[in-house]
């Protein structure tokens, strides 16, 4: 694919598959191997790559477009692919990307990554040219399924980012993801032990001394995708709620209305949500373009621009969250009692956004964005800011 029409022609392609099977899938918990080959087989993990390096070329408006076509049909995949991107990313935010880009344009690998800073350190220990990785960490999506994962490791106080592919001895995945919701998302812990680092596996530093306007963008840009998979939950259940109360629901007995569907109080629920996923997916859209912006900067991105960034970003955060919620549990109201058969599997969406908008407390994000208002401060760069 070449351009941002055909790799959302694509993506829909992929959600169209997922959609048949979604509910029956998020049962049966299984690992997203075959989901992952799915979305290998469309191309779209290499679309955010350099055309110099065998990617498409193309950037984070259609990448996170393409992750909200995919939370359509199954916020899980959604996520698995959103992660992706901004795993890949770090090639050039960070380094690597002359070793590893020609190699996961070619196979459209895909990326996981053990990075997640709540967790205790992995550790690095110096072994000739190159280090021994070992430790635990407790929540690691995309290291079971992808090709290769980004993770980080302390090396005597510094932080550094590696590359592991997968069949790397001593790497083992806990297969314990067993939550409420995003079930297929490969998100369970990953055990290294005494796995050998090369010296070409070093991407870089990622500490707050080490980190640089372009290389802490991998915060910003997971955020969005976290807002754009939130979007596309919310759109999909909508979608789904529509379909059940034109073909199943009934008008309450109290309802003077000949059907649900033209009850006033069910248009004007599905109206507020409706107007509600629209504002969201404008401010989404802006996000995208802002991102982009920051991106094509490169090294000429300054803390400001990035800060600038960042609280956009949060806004998208903020908003996506309070209305994913709010429709996948609206959507109840306006489908009735029979809706939450689990044959019906409504729920899902639910689950979901439930389980990942709690990733971390959109509170914090709501302060930040009131602190910029208020006083035009940009919180300091953590992997969560």
């Amino acid at each position: 694919m070449t351009t941002h029409d055909q790799a959302v022609d694509a993506a829909r392609g992929v959600a169209a598959v997922l959609a048949k099977d979604a509910l029956e899938r998020d049962r049966a918990n299984a690992e997203p191997l075959a989901e992952a080959q799915l979305l290998r087989d469309a191309g779209l993990p290499a679309l955010l790559l350099p055309t110099t390096v065998g990617g498409a070329g193309l950037g984070w408006t259609t990448a996170l477009r393409v992750v909200r076509e995919i939370a359509v049909a199954d916020g899980s995949i959604a996520q698995l692919l959103g992660y992706h991107y901004v795993n890949l990313a770090n090639l050039w935010w960070v380094g690597g990307i002359e070793r590893w880009g020609p190699p996961t344009a070619a196979g459209q690998w895909m990326w996981g990554d053990a990075v997640n800073p709540t967790d205790p350190d992995l550790v690095l220990v110096p072994d000739g040219a190159g280090y021994r990785l070992s430790g635990r960490k407790n929540f690691a999506t995309g290291v079971s399924v992808g090709d290769a994962s980004v993770v980080s490791g302390d090396a005597d106080g510094e932080h550094l980012l590696v590359v592991v592919p997968r069949d790397a001895p001593g790497l083992v995945p806990g297969g314990d993801w067993d939550n409420l919701g995003q079930r297929l998302s490969a998100s369970g812990s990953v055990t290294f032990t005494d796995v050998a680092i090369g010296p070409d596996q070093v991407l870089g530093g990622l500490g707050h001394d080490a980190a640089t306007p372009r290389s802490s963008l991998v915060t910003p840009a997971i955020q969005a995708v976290f807002g754009a998979f939130y979007l596309g939950v919310a759109q999909g259940a909508l979608a789904t709620a529509r379909d059940y109360t034109r073909s199943t629901s009934r008008p309450w007995i109290l309802s003077d209305s000949p059907s649900a569907t033209a009850d006033p109080y069910v248009l004007a629920t599905y109206g507020r949500l409706v107007a509600a996923t629209r504002a969201v997916e404008a401010l989404a859209d802006a996000v995208a373009d802002h991102l982009d912006r920051a991106d094509a900067a490169g090294d000429a991105l300054t803390w400001d621009a990035r800060g600038e960034l960042a609280e956009h970003v949060a806004a998208l955060k903020v908003v996506a969250t309070d209305v994913a919620l709010d429709v996948t549990n609206t959507i109840f109201e306006v489908t009735g009692a029979r809706a939450t058969s689990n044959a019906v599997g409504l729920d899902r969406f639910w689950r979901n956004v439930r389980t990942h908008t709690l990733h971390d407390p959109v509170a914090y994000k709501r302060r930040e964005v009131g602190d910029h208002f208020l006083n035009g401060t940009h919180p300091p760069f953590k992997l969560y800011t």
